[in-house]
């Protein structure tokens, strides 16, 4: 699959690039894209929430009411469940919501999510550039010369690069990785990933290892 190759300010430079088959035309996998966004999702939580049972509720043991002929459910002390401002049953308890996936599944995952994007024709390829300060300003400019929707952009540069990154973090849905760090649920996550010339080589050598 070839792609032109745009410059900043959203103009063709007559270049083009392949896209490798083997990353971005592979057929999608969506039980491994299901794992791996699960996986990603269950290591963002905290696992923190506690909420009271019975037995750690204070307050009397003394049992309110007889066991039957009441008139309603049974219930005992005044932390039964059954009454307002009692315990709960089955509170959450902190937990650890991180799992594990073998290498080749992610790398999998990942190129089912980059092969879905380019079935889209959702994938851009721009010139490499740099800011010498961060502005936010200029990276809105680029974003307007290539004639993309802010809701959600998914920039992949070949390394980290500082003033870039502080250029995009304030728009809001405007996401930047390096190469090495991009995940599957970031680029489903992306209406559209712009990648930078360079990131393509840095792509291939991690997935096709």
């Amino acid at each position: 699959m070839e792609v032109n190759v745009l410059n900043i300010k959203g103009q063709e430079t007559g270049r083009k690039v392949t896209l490798n088959e083997s990353i971005f035309g592979i057929e999608p996998n969506d039980h491994v894209l299901y794992l791996d966004v699960k996986q990603y999702l269950g290591n963002q939580r905290q696992g923190t929430a506690k909420a009271k049972e019975r037995s750690e509720h204070s307050g009397s043991t003394r049992k309110l009411g007889r066991q039957k002929g009441g008139g309603g459910a049974r219930r005992g002390d005044i932390n039964s469940p059954v009454l307002v401002g009692g315990a709960r049953v089955f509170g959450p308890r902190p937990r650890d919501y991180r799992t594990k996936l073998n290498l080749k599944t992610k790398v999998l995952a990942r190129k089912s999510a980059l092969s879905y994007k380019a079935q889209e024709n959702a994938i851009v390829v721009v010139e490499d550039f740099n800011f010498e300060t961060p502005k936010t300003k200029e990276m809105l400019n680029i974003v307007n010369n290539l004639k993309l929707n802010t809701n959600k952009v998914l920039f992949v540069l070949p390394a980290e690069n500082k003033n870039i990154y502080l250029s995009s973090r304030n728009v809001k849905g405007f996401n930047v990785q390096a190469a090495a760090n991009i995940h599957a649920y970031g680029i489903l996550n992306a209406n559209t990933i712009v990648i930078t010339e360079n990131s393509l080589p840095v792509i291939e050598n991690i997935l096709n290892k």
